[in-house]
């Protein structure tokens, strides 16, 4: 029994794939991050120019003498007012990169199980593991075949 057995866990082949490193080098990933940018990008840069303008405002506010009290303290408010809109705009950006990326990092799974299911079917492994491990050797390390099965669907991806 035992030698049918050690003749069973001799035939297994056993991978593992780094996540870490998946995220870090695969071309899917890379153009999902590239994605995200191109679509935030416009909105933050837009944020930013009203924050800009509203510090060149209450620049000049603060130099101009001549404006009564009165008037200066209602531009003021005006001023914090708009500044307390952008930090919501700002809140509402982050939020909806958030979703966003939650979205995009779904579908990224999605594609490296295939990718995985791929690479372990067409070399004909047992059993692959991904995610935390305690000791992995670079003979069963199958990361960098998934990164280049996951390059046939960056198209997908863009």
């Amino acid at each position: 029994m035992t030698f049918i057995m050690g003749n069973a866990i001799a035939d297994t082949r056993v991978g593992y794939v780094n996540v870490e490193i998946i995220m870090a080098k695969s071309p899917v990933s890379i153009a999902t991050g590239t994605k995200l940018q191109k679509e935030f990008t416009p909105r933050n840069s837009v944020l930013d120019q009203m924050a800009k303008q509203l510090d060149e405002q209450q620049a000049l506010l603060e130099k101009n003498a001549t404006i009564p009290e009165s008037d200066r303290l209602e531009q003021f408010k005006h001023l914090n007012s708009k500044r307390i809109e952008v930090e919501r705009k700002r809140c509402e950006l982050h939020e909806d990169f958030l979703l966003r990326k939650d979205e995009e990092m779904d579908n990224l799974q999605k594609l490296i199980d295939k990718a995985v299911k791929s690479v372990s079917e067409a070399e004909h492994y047992d059993l692959v593991l991904y995610g935390l491990e305690a000791y992995v050797g670079k003979n069963v390390d199958i990361t960098e075949k998934v990164i280049k099965a996951l390059g046939r669907w960056v198209k997908y991806c863009v």
